[in-house]
């Protein structure tokens, strides 16, 4: 079995957040598992071979949702971020700097490879670039 890393992210409009994502850094649908609020508990989207789950902002009335929050309760802040490879950082940046997103690091070149780093809408921390460590 390879091992992998999944990260996981709360958000509390977890609709916007899956269509955000979707639209402007690549991802897909995988799984949606909704609620009975007509809001969503669970999501897993993935781009290439790479997967995020997310979670819809629940009050923290679960074991998980206590030990989690989205940027937007913090505010602002991250105690982590996502680091994604990707082929076109230019055509990324600017598909990602079109739908809102707020660049944090602007577009650069750096120790022979290119990057940007932003938030999301909900601001959690996503850094893109052609660094790949695995090569």
């Amino acid at each position: 079995m390879k091992t992998r890393i999944v990260p996981s992210l709360r958000y509390q409009d977890c609709r916007q957040a899956i269509d955000w994502l979707c639209a402007t850094f690549g991802f897909e649908e995988h799984l949606i598992v909704p609620n009975e609020d007509g809001g969503i508990t669970h999501a897993e989207l993935v781009c290439g071979e790479a997967m995020i789950m997310l979670g819809g902002h629940t009050d923290g009335d679960d074991a998980f949702g206590k030990l989690n929050r989205s940027p937007l309760q913090l505010d602002g802040q991250n105690t982590a971020g996502i680091y994604m490879v990707v082929e076109d950082v230019d055509a990324h940046y600017k598909t990602a700097k079109s739908a809102g997103a707020e660049i944090v690091l602007d577009i650069a070149d750096q120790r022979g490879s290119r990057g940007y780093t932003c938030k999301d809408l909900e601001g959690h921390l996503w850094s893109f670039g052609s660094y790949n460590p695995w090569e």
